[in-house]
Protein backbone atom coordinates (compact mmCIF):
# COMPACT_ATOMS: atom_id res chain seq x y z
CA UNK A 1 0.00 0.00 0.00
CA UNK A 2 2.79 2.25 0.64
CA UNK A 3 5.50 0.70 -1.54
CA UNK A 4 5.21 3.87 -4.05
CA UNK A 5 4.83 7.94 -3.32
CA UNK A 6 2.04 8.97 -1.41
CA UNK A 7 0.67 12.69 -1.29
CA UNK A 8 -0.21 14.23 1.64
CA UNK A 9 -2.98 16.77 1.94
CA UNK A 10 -3.95 18.09 5.34
CA UNK A 11 -1.79 18.11 8.68
CA UNK A 12 -3.17 19.06 11.93
CA UNK A 13 -2.77 19.03 15.65
CA UNK A 14 -4.98 16.85 17.81
CA UNK A 15 -6.32 18.27 21.10
CA UNK A 16 -7.73 17.36 23.79
CA UNK A 17 -11.14 15.57 22.96
CA UNK A 18 -9.98 14.05 20.39
CA UNK A 19 -6.84 12.69 22.23
CA UNK A 20 -9.58 10.92 24.33
CA UNK A 21 -11.69 9.82 21.41
CA UNK A 22 -8.70 8.51 19.63
CA UNK A 23 -7.46 6.41 22.91
CA UNK A 24 -10.88 5.07 23.08
CA UNK A 25 -10.78 3.66 19.82
CA UNK A 26 -7.28 2.36 20.14
CA UNK A 27 -8.01 0.47 23.04
CA UNK A 28 -11.38 -1.05 21.19
CA UNK A 29 -8.72 -2.14 18.84
CA UNK A 30 -6.06 -3.24 20.23
CA UNK A 31 -7.26 -5.02 23.46
CA UNK A 32 -3.50 -6.12 24.41
CA UNK A 33 -3.08 -2.59 25.48
CA UNK A 34 -2.88 -2.27 29.32
CA UNK A 35 -4.30 1.40 30.66
CA UNK A 36 -0.83 2.56 31.18
CA UNK A 37 0.66 1.67 27.51
CA UNK A 38 -2.28 3.76 26.56
CA UNK A 39 -1.55 6.49 28.11
CA UNK A 40 2.11 6.20 27.15
CA UNK A 41 0.76 5.71 23.96
CA UNK A 42 -1.74 8.45 23.65
CA UNK A 43 0.13 11.05 25.49
CA UNK A 44 -1.80 13.69 26.87
CA UNK A 45 0.80 16.57 26.36
CA UNK A 46 3.53 15.11 23.44
CA UNK A 47 3.22 16.22 19.53
CA UNK A 48 0.66 14.47 18.16
CA UNK A 49 -0.82 14.97 14.95
CA UNK A 50 -3.09 13.86 12.58
CA UNK A 51 -2.59 13.67 8.46
CA UNK A 52 -4.88 13.27 5.60
CA UNK A 53 -2.91 11.37 2.97
CA UNK A 54 -3.68 9.54 -0.75
CA UNK A 55 -1.68 6.56 -1.62
CA UNK A 56 -0.62 6.30 -5.80
CA UNK A 57 -4.11 4.59 -6.05
CA UNK A 58 -6.16 7.16 -4.75
CA UNK A 59 -7.11 5.67 -1.00
CA UNK A 60 -7.74 8.52 1.87
CA UNK A 61 -6.01 7.34 4.66
CA UNK A 62 -5.48 9.03 7.77
CA UNK A 63 -1.87 8.89 9.61
CA UNK A 64 -1.49 9.47 13.02
CA UNK A 65 2.03 10.81 14.13
CA UNK A 66 4.21 10.86 17.54
CA UNK A 67 7.10 13.32 17.76
CA UNK A 68 6.21 13.47 13.91
CA UNK A 69 7.20 9.46 13.82
CA UNK A 70 3.79 7.99 12.47
CA UNK A 71 2.61 5.88 14.84
CA UNK A 72 -1.03 4.51 13.37
CA UNK A 73 -2.66 4.62 9.66
CA UNK A 74 -7.01 4.25 9.28
CA UNK A 75 -7.87 3.00 6.75
CA UNK A 76 -11.91 2.79 6.37
CA UNK A 77 -12.36 3.34 10.03
CA UNK A 78 -9.98 0.45 10.89
CA UNK A 79 -7.26 1.37 12.81
CA UNK A 80 -3.15 -0.47 11.69
CA UNK A 81 -0.22 0.04 13.95
CA UNK A 82 2.90 1.21 11.93
CA UNK A 83 6.20 -0.61 12.22
CA UNK A 84 7.50 2.17 14.45
CA UNK A 85 4.81 1.23 17.03
CA UNK A 86 5.40 -2.31 16.87
CA UNK A 87 8.68 -1.71 17.52
CA UNK A 88 7.81 0.20 20.97
CA UNK A 89 4.95 -2.95 21.48
CA UNK A 90 6.60 -6.33 19.61
CA UNK A 91 3.72 -8.51 21.05
CA UNK A 92 0.47 -6.05 20.06
CA UNK A 93 -0.26 -8.61 17.55
CA UNK A 94 0.23 -12.44 16.80
CA UNK A 95 3.77 -12.61 14.20
CA UNK A 96 4.83 -14.65 12.12
CA UNK A 97 8.61 -15.21 10.81
CA UNK A 98 10.18 -15.46 7.02
CA UNK A 99 13.52 -15.07 6.25
CA UNK A 100 15.46 -11.85 5.97
CA UNK A 101 15.84 -11.49 2.31
CA UNK A 102 12.11 -11.91 1.89
CA UNK A 103 12.02 -8.16 3.43
CA UNK A 104 13.12 -6.51 -0.15
CA UNK A 105 9.89 -8.31 -1.87
CA UNK A 106 7.96 -7.18 0.74
CA UNK A 107 9.05 -3.28 0.77
CA UNK A 108 8.31 -3.76 -2.61
CA UNK A 109 4.95 -4.27 -2.65
CA UNK A 110 4.34 -7.82 -2.82
CA UNK A 111 1.96 -10.10 -0.53
CA UNK A 112 3.69 -12.41 1.52
CA UNK A 113 3.18 -15.88 0.46
CA UNK A 114 3.22 -19.26 2.47
CA UNK A 115 6.04 -21.13 1.39
CA UNK A 116 8.15 -17.64 2.75
CA UNK A 117 6.86 -18.61 5.94
CA UNK A 118 8.84 -20.05 8.82
CA UNK A 119 7.53 -22.75 10.63
CA UNK A 120 8.68 -22.50 14.62
CA UNK A 121 8.83 -26.07 16.81
CA UNK A 122 6.16 -24.44 18.68
CA UNK A 123 3.77 -24.28 16.08
CA UNK A 124 1.97 -20.89 14.58
CA UNK A 125 -0.09 -18.72 16.63
CA UNK A 126 -4.15 -19.20 16.26
CA UNK A 127 -5.27 -17.13 14.01
CA UNK A 128 -8.62 -16.09 11.96
CA UNK A 129 -8.93 -15.29 8.30
CA UNK A 130 -8.87 -11.52 8.67
CA UNK A 131 -6.75 -11.28 11.95
CA UNK A 132 -4.33 -7.79 11.71
CA UNK A 133 -0.58 -9.64 12.41
CA UNK A 134 2.93 -8.98 12.42
CA UNK A 135 5.75 -10.23 10.49
CA UNK A 136 9.36 -10.54 12.11
CA UNK A 137 12.46 -11.84 10.75
CA UNK A 138 14.08 -15.23 12.02
CA UNK A 139 15.92 -14.22 14.67
CA UNK A 140 14.21 -11.09 16.09
CA UNK A 141 11.16 -10.46 17.41
CA UNK A 142 11.16 -6.49 15.98
CA UNK A 143 8.15 -6.81 13.54
CA UNK A 144 8.96 -5.51 10.11
CA UNK A 145 5.73 -5.82 8.52
CA UNK A 146 2.35 -5.74 9.12
CA UNK A 147 -0.71 -7.21 7.23
CA UNK A 148 -3.96 -8.95 7.31
CA UNK A 149 -4.08 -12.99 7.02
CA UNK A 150 -6.24 -14.52 4.40
CA UNK A 151 -6.39 -18.00 5.90
CA UNK A 152 -6.64 -19.18 9.22
CA UNK A 153 -3.97 -20.76 11.01
CA UNK A 154 -5.82 -24.29 10.45
CA UNK A 155 -6.59 -23.21 6.84
CA UNK A 156 -2.55 -22.48 6.36
CA UNK A 157 -1.84 -26.10 7.82
CA UNK A 158 -4.54 -27.64 5.44
CA UNK A 159 -3.07 -25.70 1.76
CA UNK A 160 0.64 -27.57 2.67
CA UNK A 161 2.28 -23.97 3.44
CA UNK A 162 1.26 -23.08 -0.28
CA UNK A 163 -0.65 -20.03 -1.64
CA UNK A 164 -0.75 -16.38 -0.43
CA UNK A 165 -0.74 -16.09 3.48
CA UNK A 166 -0.84 -12.45 4.41
CA UNK A 167 -1.83 -9.09 2.20
CA UNK A 168 0.51 -7.00 3.45
CA UNK A 169 -0.72 -3.16 4.07
CA UNK A 170 2.95 -1.19 5.07
CA UNK A 171 6.87 -2.63 5.95
CA UNK A 172 9.76 -1.37 7.10
CA UNK A 173 11.53 0.72 4.06
CA UNK A 174 8.03 1.83 2.54
CA UNK A 175 6.89 5.52 2.08
CA UNK A 176 5.01 5.63 5.25
CA UNK A 177 8.79 4.08 7.21
CA UNK A 178 9.96 7.34 5.09
CA UNK A 179 7.56 9.30 6.53
CA UNK A 180 9.31 8.98 10.24
CA UNK A 181 12.94 9.27 11.39
CA UNK A 182 13.68 6.42 8.68
CA UNK A 183 15.13 4.83 12.39
CA UNK A 184 16.22 0.87 11.51
CA UNK A 185 14.43 -2.51 13.24
CA UNK A 186 15.25 -2.99 17.59
CA UNK A 187 17.31 -6.14 17.86
CA UNK A 188 14.61 -8.37 19.86
CA UNK A 189 15.60 -11.78 21.08
CA UNK A 190 12.71 -13.97 20.42
CA UNK A 191 10.53 -15.74 23.09
CA UNK A 192 11.01 -19.06 22.54
CA UNK A 193 14.06 -20.21 21.00
CA UNK A 194 13.19 -22.25 17.99
CA UNK A 195 16.16 -24.60 16.04
CA UNK A 196 15.91 -22.70 13.14
CA UNK A 197 16.16 -19.48 15.08
CA UNK A 198 19.35 -20.61 17.36
CA UNK A 199 20.89 -21.63 14.41
CA UNK A 200 20.59 -18.15 12.76
CA UNK A 201 21.73 -16.83 16.64
CA UNK A 202 24.53 -18.76 16.27
CA UNK A 203 25.46 -17.42 12.85
CA UNK A 204 25.18 -14.16 13.98
CA UNK A 205 27.01 -14.49 16.81
CA UNK A 206 30.28 -15.91 14.57
CA UNK A 207 29.63 -12.91 12.07
CA UNK A 208 30.01 -10.78 15.32
CA UNK A 209 31.73 -7.26 14.31
CA UNK A 210 30.75 -7.70 10.79
CA UNK A 211 27.35 -5.62 9.50
CA UNK A 212 24.06 -6.86 11.14
CA UNK A 213 21.62 -9.15 9.31
CA UNK A 214 18.94 -6.52 9.07
CA UNK A 215 21.49 -4.20 7.63
CA UNK A 216 21.55 -6.41 4.30
CA UNK A 217 18.30 -4.77 2.95
CA UNK A 218 18.93 -1.53 4.78
CA UNK A 219 19.38 -0.54 1.28
CA UNK A 220 15.97 -1.12 -0.52
CA UNK A 221 18.32 -0.62 -4.05
CA UNK A 222 20.60 -3.20 -3.21
CA UNK A 223 19.99 -6.94 -5.38
CA UNK A 224 19.60 -9.62 -2.78
CA UNK A 225 19.41 -12.93 -4.32
CA UNK A 226 16.47 -14.99 -2.27
CA UNK A 227 16.69 -18.39 -4.89
CA UNK A 228 14.01 -20.78 -3.41
CA UNK A 229 12.70 -18.18 -1.22
CA UNK A 230 10.24 -16.64 -3.45
CA UNK A 231 7.21 -15.37 -2.46
CA UNK A 232 5.20 -16.85 -5.26
CA UNK A 233 4.04 -20.02 -4.88
CA UNK A 234 6.28 -23.04 -4.56
CA UNK A 235 6.07 -27.08 -3.82
CA UNK A 236 5.73 -28.15 -0.62
CA UNK A 237 9.47 -28.36 -0.46
CA UNK A 238 10.51 -25.48 -1.17
CA UNK A 239 10.68 -23.98 2.32
CA UNK A 240 13.08 -26.29 3.54
CA UNK A 241 15.15 -25.82 0.00
CA UNK A 242 15.59 -22.49 0.46
CA UNK A 243 16.56 -22.89 3.71
CA UNK A 244 19.36 -24.92 2.72
CA UNK A 245 20.23 -22.28 -0.12
CA UNK A 246 20.17 -19.64 2.64
CA UNK A 247 22.64 -21.46 4.70
CA UNK A 248 25.05 -21.87 1.77
CA UNK A 249 24.84 -17.93 0.71
CA UNK A 250 25.71 -17.18 4.82
CA UNK A 251 28.87 -19.84 4.62
CA UNK A 252 29.59 -17.49 1.35
CA UNK A 253 29.28 -14.14 2.48
CA UNK A 254 30.92 -14.75 5.46
CA UNK A 255 33.73 -16.47 3.81
CA UNK A 256 33.99 -13.33 1.48
CA UNK A 257 33.66 -11.32 5.02
CA UNK A 258 36.89 -12.74 5.84
CA UNK A 259 38.60 -11.46 3.07
CA UNK A 260 37.51 -8.32 3.44
CA UNK A 261 38.14 -8.14 7.23
CA UNK A 262 41.83 -8.74 6.40
CA UNK A 263 42.31 -5.61 3.60
CA UNK A 264 40.06 -3.83 5.69
CA UNK A 265 40.82 -4.41 9.21
CA UNK A 266 40.27 -0.73 10.28
CA UNK A 267 37.37 0.36 8.42
CA UNK A 268 34.98 -2.97 9.89
CA UNK A 269 35.38 -1.95 13.48
CA UNK A 270 33.02 0.81 12.92
CA UNK A 271 29.32 0.39 12.03
CA UNK A 272 28.53 1.33 8.60
CA UNK A 273 26.50 3.90 9.99
CA UNK A 274 29.66 5.13 11.65
CA UNK A 275 31.58 4.71 8.21
CA UNK A 276 29.30 7.15 6.19
CA UNK A 277 29.53 9.64 9.46
CA UNK A 278 33.01 9.75 9.05
CA UNK A 279 33.32 10.17 4.88
CA UNK A 280 30.71 12.83 5.36
CA UNK A 281 32.96 14.87 8.13
CA UNK A 282 35.86 14.32 5.68
CA UNK A 283 34.38 15.51 2.38
CA UNK A 284 32.87 18.34 4.41
CA UNK A 285 36.06 19.67 5.85
CA UNK A 286 38.07 18.98 2.56
CA UNK A 287 35.32 21.46 0.57
CA UNK A 288 35.48 23.85 2.83
CA UNK A 289 39.02 24.05 3.04
CA UNK A 290 39.87 23.49 -1.00
CA UNK A 291 37.17 24.23 -2.74
CA UNK A 292 35.16 27.26 -1.57
CA UNK A 293 36.42 30.78 -1.24
CA UNK A 294 34.68 33.84 1.05
CA UNK A 295 33.56 35.32 -2.71
CA UNK A 296 31.49 32.19 -3.62
CA UNK A 297 29.28 32.81 -0.52
CA UNK A 298 26.19 32.60 -0.24
CA UNK A 299 25.95 29.27 -1.69
CA UNK A 300 23.52 27.18 -1.75
CA UNK A 301 23.44 24.02 0.44
CA UNK A 302 22.67 21.73 -2.34
CA UNK A 303 25.68 23.32 -4.75
CA UNK A 304 27.85 22.89 -1.62
CA UNK A 305 26.83 19.03 -1.20
CA UNK A 306 26.55 17.78 -5.37
CA UNK A 307 29.55 20.43 -6.66
CA UNK A 308 32.01 20.65 -3.78
CA UNK A 309 31.79 17.21 -0.89
CA UNK A 310 31.08 14.31 -4.01
CA UNK A 311 33.94 15.82 -5.75
CA UNK A 312 35.71 15.41 -2.43
CA UNK A 313 34.98 11.58 -1.95
CA UNK A 314 37.42 9.30 -2.64
CA UNK A 315 37.18 6.69 -5.19
CA UNK A 316 34.89 3.53 -5.19
CA UNK A 317 33.28 5.31 -1.74
CA UNK A 318 30.12 7.46 -2.33
CA UNK A 319 28.04 9.85 0.01
CA UNK A 320 24.57 8.75 1.33
CA UNK A 321 23.43 11.02 3.58
CA UNK A 322 20.29 8.36 4.39
CA UNK A 323 22.78 5.55 5.04
CA UNK A 324 24.44 8.50 7.44
CA UNK A 325 23.05 9.44 11.02
CA UNK A 326 21.79 12.40 10.37
CA UNK A 327 19.19 10.96 7.80
CA UNK A 328 19.14 14.69 5.94
CA UNK A 329 21.72 16.93 4.39
CA UNK A 330 20.10 20.04 6.60
CA UNK A 331 20.75 18.37 9.95
CA UNK A 332 24.30 17.65 9.16
CA UNK A 333 24.51 21.31 8.76
CA UNK A 334 22.87 21.85 11.50
CA UNK A 335 25.10 20.00 13.66
CA UNK A 336 28.09 21.88 12.11
CA UNK A 337 26.45 25.32 12.87
CA UNK A 338 25.76 24.29 16.38
CA UNK A 339 29.92 23.94 16.25
CA UNK A 340 30.19 27.19 14.93
CA UNK A 341 31.91 26.27 11.25
CA UNK A 342 29.37 27.94 9.55
CA UNK A 343 26.23 29.85 9.12
CA UNK A 344 23.41 28.51 7.41
CA UNK A 345 20.33 31.28 6.36
CA UNK A 346 17.40 30.43 3.95
CA UNK A 347 17.60 33.58 1.74
CA UNK A 348 14.47 32.55 -0.07
CA UNK A 349 11.46 30.67 0.50
CA UNK A 350 12.63 26.67 1.11
CA UNK A 351 15.86 27.32 -0.19
CA UNK A 352 18.58 27.78 1.94
CA UNK A 353 22.31 29.03 1.53
CA UNK A 354 25.60 28.94 3.57
CA UNK A 355 26.45 32.82 4.16
CA UNK A 356 29.28 32.50 6.59
CA UNK A 357 31.99 30.04 7.41
CA UNK A 358 34.95 30.19 10.06
CA UNK A 359 38.03 29.60 8.31
CA UNK A 360 40.13 29.93 11.14
CA UNK A 361 37.82 27.45 12.95
CA UNK A 362 40.30 24.72 14.40
CA UNK A 363 38.73 21.66 12.69
CA UNK A 364 39.03 23.27 9.37
CA UNK A 365 43.16 24.64 9.95
CA UNK A 366 44.07 21.10 11.15
CA UNK A 367 42.39 19.11 8.76
CA UNK A 368 44.89 17.50 6.57
CA UNK A 369 43.87 16.94 2.84
CA UNK A 370 43.44 12.92 1.39
CA UNK A 371 46.48 11.80 -0.55
CA UNK A 372 45.42 11.19 -4.32
CA UNK A 373 43.41 14.53 -4.28
CA UNK A 374 44.52 17.52 -6.62
CA UNK A 375 45.83 20.32 -5.48
CA UNK A 376 43.26 23.22 -3.85
CA UNK A 377 44.08 25.76 -7.25
CA UNK A 378 43.67 22.63 -9.60
CA UNK A 379 40.35 22.11 -7.70
CA UNK A 380 39.83 25.42 -8.02
CA UNK A 381 39.81 25.12 -11.79
CA UNK A 382 37.56 22.61 -12.49
CA UNK A 383 35.29 23.67 -10.12
CA UNK A 384 32.35 25.72 -12.91
CA UNK A 385 32.74 22.39 -15.05
CA UNK A 386 32.00 19.87 -12.09
CA UNK A 387 29.22 22.51 -10.95
CA UNK A 388 28.23 22.45 -15.02
CA UNK A 389 27.69 18.56 -14.96
CA UNK A 390 26.12 17.92 -11.81
CA UNK A 391 22.89 20.51 -12.39
CA UNK A 392 19.73 18.57 -12.77
CA UNK A 393 16.58 20.66 -13.53
CA UNK A 394 14.31 20.31 -10.87
CA UNK A 395 10.89 19.17 -11.40
CA UNK A 396 8.23 21.83 -11.46
CA UNK A 397 4.21 20.65 -11.13
CA UNK A 398 1.14 23.11 -10.90
CA UNK A 399 -0.71 22.76 -7.71
CA UNK A 400 -3.98 24.05 -6.42
CA UNK A 401 -5.64 24.96 -3.12
CA UNK A 402 -9.27 24.72 -2.65
CA UNK A 403 -10.33 28.52 -1.39
CA UNK A 404 -13.20 29.08 0.88
CA UNK A 405 -15.14 30.32 -2.07
CA UNK A 406 -15.18 26.97 -3.81
CA UNK A 407 -15.28 24.97 -0.63
CA UNK A 408 -19.42 24.31 -1.93
CA UNK A 409 -18.03 22.47 -5.06
CA UNK A 410 -15.12 20.36 -3.80
CA UNK A 411 -17.16 18.92 -0.50
CA UNK A 412 -18.69 16.32 -1.95
CA UNK A 413 -15.68 14.59 -3.07
CA UNK A 414 -14.40 14.67 0.25
CA UNK A 415 -11.96 17.73 -0.18
CA UNK A 416 -12.24 20.78 2.43
CA UNK A 417 -10.48 24.25 2.38
CA UNK A 418 -6.41 24.22 2.15
CA UNK A 419 -6.75 20.40 0.44
CA UNK A 420 -3.93 20.79 -2.48
CA UNK A 421 -5.18 19.30 -5.62
CA UNK A 422 -3.17 18.99 -9.42
CA UNK A 423 -4.69 19.61 -12.07
CA UNK A 424 -6.35 16.48 -13.39
CA UNK A 425 -7.74 15.76 -9.76
CA UNK A 426 -9.24 18.65 -10.28
CA UNK A 427 -10.51 18.17 -13.71
CA UNK A 428 -11.70 14.74 -12.43
CA UNK A 429 -13.54 16.03 -9.51
CA UNK A 430 -15.30 18.64 -11.60
CA UNK A 431 -15.81 16.41 -14.50
CA UNK A 432 -17.29 13.85 -11.49
CA UNK A 433 -19.79 16.06 -10.12
CA UNK A 434 -21.29 17.37 -12.96
CA UNK A 435 -22.07 13.84 -13.90
CA UNK A 436 -23.72 12.92 -10.33
CA UNK A 437 -26.08 15.75 -10.24
CA UNK A 438 -26.94 15.50 -14.11
CA UNK A 439 -25.75 18.92 -15.18
CA UNK A 440 -24.89 17.76 -18.69
CA UNK A 441 -26.73 19.79 -21.31
CA UNK A 442 -28.87 17.17 -23.26
CA UNK A 443 -29.40 18.99 -25.86
CA UNK A 444 -25.69 20.00 -26.40
CA UNK A 445 -23.44 17.54 -24.48
CA UNK A 446 -20.69 20.55 -24.88
CA UNK A 447 -22.38 22.51 -22.42
CA UNK A 448 -23.26 22.35 -18.47
CA UNK A 449 -26.02 23.78 -16.89
CA UNK A 450 -25.49 26.12 -14.14
CA UNK A 451 -26.60 25.42 -10.94
CA UNK A 452 -26.55 27.32 -7.85
CA UNK A 453 -23.30 26.02 -6.81
CA UNK A 454 -21.61 26.58 -10.00
CA UNK A 455 -23.23 29.93 -10.10
CA UNK A 456 -21.76 30.42 -6.87
CA UNK A 457 -18.29 29.75 -7.35
CA UNK A 458 -17.88 30.41 -10.82
CA UNK A 459 -19.78 33.46 -11.52
CA UNK A 460 -19.58 37.00 -10.95
CA UNK A 461 -22.37 39.16 -9.63
CA UNK A 462 -22.85 40.61 -13.03
CA UNK A 463 -22.87 37.52 -15.11
CA UNK A 464 -25.35 35.34 -12.30
CA UNK A 465 -28.17 36.63 -14.28
CA UNK A 466 -26.94 36.25 -18.14
CA UNK A 467 -25.00 32.68 -17.59
CA UNK A 468 -27.06 29.77 -17.45
CA UNK A 469 -24.78 27.00 -19.25
CA UNK A 470 -20.80 26.90 -19.82
CA UNK A 471 -18.34 24.76 -22.22
CA UNK A 472 -16.36 22.31 -20.60
CA UNK A 473 -13.24 24.22 -21.10
CA UNK A 474 -14.73 27.82 -20.02
CA UNK A 475 -16.00 25.40 -16.88
CA UNK A 476 -12.75 24.02 -15.71
CA UNK A 477 -10.61 27.10 -16.70
CA UNK A 478 -13.17 29.34 -14.43
CA UNK A 479 -12.45 26.78 -11.62
CA UNK A 480 -8.80 26.62 -12.14
CA UNK A 481 -9.11 30.68 -12.08
CA UNK A 482 -10.42 30.55 -8.61
CA UNK A 483 -8.87 28.21 -7.02
CA UNK A 484 -5.36 29.35 -5.13
CA UNK A 485 -2.44 28.84 -6.65
CA UNK A 486 0.47 26.85 -5.74
CA UNK A 487 3.65 24.76 -6.88
CA UNK A 488 5.77 22.14 -5.93
CA UNK A 489 9.36 21.97 -6.63
CA UNK A 490 11.26 19.20 -6.30
CA UNK A 491 15.34 19.24 -6.75
CA UNK A 492 17.36 16.06 -7.17
CA UNK A 493 18.11 14.28 -4.54
CA UNK A 494 15.61 16.15 -1.98
CA UNK A 495 12.49 16.11 -0.79
CA UNK A 496 9.28 18.01 -2.52
CA UNK A 497 8.51 21.42 -1.34
CA UNK A 498 5.06 22.85 -2.03
CA UNK A 499 4.96 26.91 -2.04
CA UNK A 500 2.12 28.95 -2.15
CA UNK A 501 1.50 30.84 -5.81
CA UNK A 502 3.40 30.80 -9.17
CA UNK A 503 6.72 30.04 -9.17
CA UNK A 504 8.28 32.99 -10.56
CA UNK A 505 10.72 33.02 -13.94
CA UNK A 506 14.24 33.66 -14.70
CA UNK A 507 14.51 36.90 -15.55
CA UNK A 508 16.79 38.35 -17.91
CA UNK A 509 16.88 41.96 -18.51
CA UNK A 510 18.61 44.49 -20.57
CA UNK A 511 19.71 47.61 -18.74
CA UNK A 512 20.93 50.93 -20.06
CA UNK A 513 24.74 52.36 -18.39
CA UNK A 514 26.56 55.24 -18.73
CA UNK A 515 27.93 55.86 -22.34
CA UNK A 516 25.66 54.05 -23.87
CA UNK A 517 27.14 50.50 -22.78
CA UNK A 518 24.14 47.96 -21.87
CA UNK A 519 24.35 45.38 -19.14
CA UNK A 520 22.36 41.92 -18.99
CA UNK A 521 20.56 41.01 -15.53
CA UNK A 522 19.49 37.93 -13.99
CA UNK A 523 17.63 37.46 -11.50
CA UNK A 524 15.61 34.13 -9.74
CA UNK A 525 18.21 31.94 -10.41
CA UNK A 526 18.44 30.37 -6.77
CA UNK A 527 14.95 29.38 -7.17
CA UNK A 528 15.32 26.89 -9.43
CA UNK A 529 18.21 25.40 -7.66
CA UNK A 530 21.17 27.26 -9.22
CA UNK A 531 24.09 28.83 -7.61
CA UNK A 532 24.15 33.13 -9.02
CA UNK A 533 28.32 32.72 -8.78
CA UNK A 534 28.95 29.54 -10.06
CA UNK A 535 26.37 31.03 -12.86
CA UNK A 536 28.63 34.18 -13.04
CA UNK A 537 31.72 32.46 -13.56
CA UNK A 538 30.64 30.88 -16.20
CA UNK A 539 29.42 33.27 -18.10
CA UNK A 540 32.59 35.25 -17.60
CA UNK A 541 34.61 32.89 -18.67
CA UNK A 542 32.93 31.87 -22.10
CA UNK A 543 32.02 35.16 -23.12
CA UNK A 544 34.94 37.47 -21.75
CA UNK A 545 33.12 39.93 -19.84
CA UNK A 546 33.01 40.76 -16.54
CA UNK A 547 30.50 39.59 -14.71
CA UNK A 548 29.73 40.66 -10.54
CA UNK A 549 27.07 39.54 -8.43
CA UNK A 550 24.76 42.24 -6.63
CA UNK A 551 21.37 42.57 -4.29
CA UNK A 552 18.14 43.13 -5.77
CA UNK A 553 17.32 46.35 -5.40
CA UNK A 554 13.91 46.30 -2.71
CA UNK A 555 14.93 43.22 -1.31
CA UNK A 556 17.63 42.36 1.84
CA UNK A 557 18.81 38.79 0.73
CA UNK A 558 18.48 38.37 -2.45
CA UNK A 559 20.74 38.75 -5.50
CA UNK A 560 21.22 38.96 -9.07
CA UNK A 561 23.84 38.54 -11.75
CA UNK A 562 24.92 41.52 -13.74
CA UNK A 563 27.33 40.65 -16.42
CA UNK A 564 28.48 43.74 -19.37
CA UNK A 565 26.85 43.33 -22.69
CA UNK A 566 23.40 41.53 -24.29
CA UNK A 567 24.51 38.05 -23.40
CA UNK A 568 21.33 36.52 -23.78
CA UNK A 569 22.41 34.30 -26.75
CA UNK A 570 24.42 32.76 -24.33
CA UNK A 571 21.93 32.67 -21.49
CA UNK A 572 19.84 30.68 -23.60
CA UNK A 573 22.20 28.18 -24.66
CA UNK A 574 22.98 27.69 -21.20
CA UNK A 575 19.54 27.35 -19.86
CA UNK A 576 17.59 25.59 -22.03
CA UNK A 577 20.16 23.58 -23.79
CA UNK A 578 22.67 22.61 -21.00
CA UNK A 579 20.68 22.85 -17.98
CA UNK A 580 17.56 21.77 -19.63
CA UNK A 581 15.18 24.19 -18.27
CA UNK A 582 11.79 24.53 -19.67
CA UNK A 583 11.18 27.73 -21.85
CA UNK A 584 8.12 28.76 -20.32
CA UNK A 585 10.19 29.14 -16.72
CA UNK A 586 12.87 31.69 -18.58
CA UNK A 587 11.25 35.47 -19.01
CA UNK A 588 13.10 37.86 -21.35
CA UNK A 589 15.16 35.53 -24.51
CA UNK A 590 13.10 37.70 -26.67
CA UNK A 591 15.56 40.46 -26.43
CA UNK A 592 18.70 38.77 -27.49
CA UNK A 593 20.31 40.98 -30.09
CA UNK A 594 19.47 40.42 -33.37
CA UNK A 595 21.64 38.96 -36.30
CA UNK A 596 23.96 41.65 -38.16
CA UNK A 597 23.38 44.07 -34.95
CA UNK A 598 25.85 45.41 -33.00
CA UNK A 599 25.87 44.40 -29.23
Amino acid sequence: MFAKAFRVRANTAIKGSDRRKLRTDVAAAFPNFSAEQLTEFIPNKEELNVIKIYSHKGEAITVYTNNKNPILFEIEKALYPTVYTLWAYPDLLPAFSTWPPVLQKLAGGADLMLPGVVVPSSGFPQVERGTLCAVTLLGNRAPVAVGVATMSTAEMLAAGMKGKGFAVLHTYMDHLWEFGDKSYPPTLAPLVTDPAEKESAEDEEEMEGQEPFISCTADPLQPVDIGDLSLKEQDSCARLMGKEELNENRAAETAEDGNIEVQQETEDSRTPQEQMDELFNQCFFHALKCKVKKSDLPLLTSTFLRSHMFSCCPAGQQLDVKKSSYKKFSKFLQCMQHQKILQVKELNKGVESIVEVDWKHPDIKTFAVPEGFSSASAAQESKSEEREQLYHAPEIIPLYGVSAKMIPLFQESGHRKGSILSSSEVRNIIINYVKTNELVDETNKNFVKVNAILCDCLLDKSEQDEITNLKWDDLLSRCLERLQPLHQVTFFGQEPVVRKGNIEPISITIAQRSSNKKVTIIKNLELYGLDPQCVANILQQRVQASATITPVPGTKDRVQVQIQGNQVHHLAKMLLEEYQLPRKYIQGLEKAPKLGRKK
